[in-house]
């Protein structure tokens, strides 16, 4: 499945990609029901296939469960032209071309992301990677964007850069994860932009090498999405295309078989420090080719696009923008 948070009209809603179209799981799922002869209340659907993706995450393998079965009845409704003009009359049905797809997680819990996980990078910014353990670091919930949202370069900064990253949906709460139990825990996968200042880092204001919150959580600064591809449609999460490319320009381009560490032992190790619950988003690291090691550095300006892509998962592509806010008078 691909989960989806997406707006229309208005109201911004959970839902599945089934081809060019999107099914809101809460209103397919009373229509499903309806269907059967069960009459559903409004309240016991709410608890059942929540409206909004994190709280459906909250549901665990049961809402995963119900979901296929809502969309195989759609999908076998849909061969009937007049039950599918019914379903988008009751809001079941859209085309992906009349809605807005959100970041499937608007405001995860947590998330978390890998300090250079791919020799290459490490090597292109002089940096000798961890090899023993994995080294993570956070960003806040307000740096989520959705896709075609903008990357907001902020006053403070002229050097804000790029990394595309392959990200992954915690699903059921869990702390103290042994390895081999890790995709039971991971609910999907997604793409995540860990856009940098690289001019607000702790090495430029202090003379720090190593991770930095505050160049790594700015505004617009975690563009996410466009959807999650639920684990079972990936049976290899670490032999995955994944390429960045700026207005057709490549300047990422490599594949998830090239992580340090793989994610079996992030999350182990993510979950020995934290509890992990349903929503968070653990990126894996960003691959050679970001802006800063360039020669010149390359970094992102106004106007331009940004897109991700990896194999299996879609696309991720944002434009670029000037910061609108106003000047600061003393």
């Amino acid at each position: 499945m691909k989960l989806a948070t997406y707006t229309f009209r208005g109201q911004t809603r959970a839902g599945a990609v089934l081809g060019d179209q999107v099914v809101d799981l809460h209103r397919g799922y009373v229509w499903w029901m309806g269907q059967s002869g069960e009459e559903t209340s409004t309240s016991l659907a709410d608890a059942v296939m929540p409206s909004t993706l994190l709280a459906f995450l909250q549901r665990g393998d049961t809402g995963m469960q119900l979901a296929r079965e809502v969309l195989v009845a759609v999908q076998e409704a849909k061969r009937s032209t007049p039950t599918e003009r019914l379903l988008r009359e009751r809001g079941v049905l859209f085309a992906l071309e009349e809605v807005r797809l959100e970041a499937p997680i608007q405001r995860p819990p947590k998330i978390i992301c890998m300090w250079v996980n791919y020799r290459a990078h490490g090597e292109e910014a002089s940096i000798v990677p961890p090899t023993e353990h994995p080294i993570f670091f956070s960003k806040f919930a307000t740096a989520v964007i959705g896709p075609h949202e903008s990357i907001v370069i902020p006053r403070i900064s002229q050097m804000v850069d790029y990394e595309a990253e392959l990200a992954l949906v915690i699903g059921k709460r869990g702390k103290d994860i042994a390895p081999h139990e890790v995709y039971d825990y991971i609910a999907g996968y997604t793409i995540l932009n860990d856009v940098s200042a690289r001019d607000y880092s702790l090495k430029r204001l202090l003379g720090v090498v190593g991770p930095s919150l505050i160049q790594k959580t700015f505004d617009t600064f975690a563009p996410l999405g466009p959807w999650i591809v639920t684990r079972d449609e990936i049976d290899d999460p670490h032999r995955l295309d994944i390429r960045l490319s700026i207005d057709g320009e490549i300047l990422q381009d490599s594949n998830t078989r090239h992580m340090i560490f793989k994610i079996p032992d992030i999350v182990a190790a993510i979950s020995q420090v934290v509890t992990l619950e349903p929503g968070d988003v653990i990126s894996t690291g960003t691959p050679p080719g970001v802006g800063f090691a360039r020669t010149p550095p390359r970094y992102l300006r106004p106007g331009e696009r940004v897109r991700i892509e990896i194999e299996r998962i879609g696309v991720l592509e944002n434009p670029v923008a000037h910061s609108e806010e106003p000047e600061i008078e003393n």
